[in-house]
This record gives C-alpha cells, sequence and structure tokens, in this order.
C-alpha cells in the first residue's frame, strides 16, 4: 500500500469514528478500549490512540456522559453513554453517511461506463 493510499484511509476512518462510536456507546454503554475491541471486530483497526480523543470530543460536546467504575485489573473505567444530544447527533451524522456513501457507490459504479 502507498503511502497516500495509507493517509486516505486514515482520513475515512477518521471521519468514520464519531459516527462509529456513537452508534457502537447507543448501542450499549461502553468504555473506551471496549470500543476498540468492538471496532476491531467489525474489520476496523482502530489505535486507543484515535478513539480517545474523539471520545473526549463527544463528552466535551455534550453527545456523551461518562461515569467512572472502579476496575480490579487497572485504573477505572470511563464508561460513555449517549445523551438526548448524542442520539440526534448520531441520526444527522447516520443520514449524512447514507447520502455520502450512496454517491461514492453510485460513483464507482459508473466508473468505466461513460461514454467518451
Amino acid at each position: 500500500m502507498s503511502r497516500i493510499q495509507a493517509q486516505q484511509d486514515a482520513q475515512v476512518i477518521r471521519a468514520a469514528l464519531p459516527l462509529l462510536a456513537l452508534t457502537l456507546i447507543g448501542d450499549r454503554e461502553s468504555y473506551g478500549y471496549e470500543i476498540v475491541e468492538r471496532l476491531s471486530e467489525l474489520g476496523l483497526d482502530v489505535s486507543t490512540g484515535l478513539i480517545y480523543p474523539v471520545l473526549a470530543r463527544l463528552e466535551r460536546d455534550k453527545l456523551v456522559t461518562t461515569r467512572s467504575v472502579t476496575s480490579i485489573s487497572g485504573p477505572p473505567r470511563k464508561y460513555f453513554t449517549l445523551t438526548p444530544q448524542g442520539q440526534a447527533a448520531k441520526a444527522a451524522a447516520s443520514q449524512q453517511w447514507q447520502l455520502v456513501s450512496a454517491a461514492v457507490e453510485n460513483a464507482l459504479t459508473l466508473e468505466g461506463h461513460s461514454d467518451d
């Protein structure tokens, strides 16, 4: 994979992370590393270094709330839950993602079918 392709892949993942985080948190209350593991199960290799800034921004924007839970295996875990604003943001982002993904799919389908 070229450096340019790797950068493009990273940009697409970064663009999708807020929606993915909101969706996974909306499914069930989750902590950061758990979200990374769930993204891995979906086929995305996302580091904690990418997800934690997204989670911090979602918290700052009041799209998620947090609670701290003591962990026997280390420091307390910060669990994230969607707020009503987070639900609305998830719905809006999902709708926007559907529009963009449909446009990309249409462009890819048309590729090679143009009458030049």
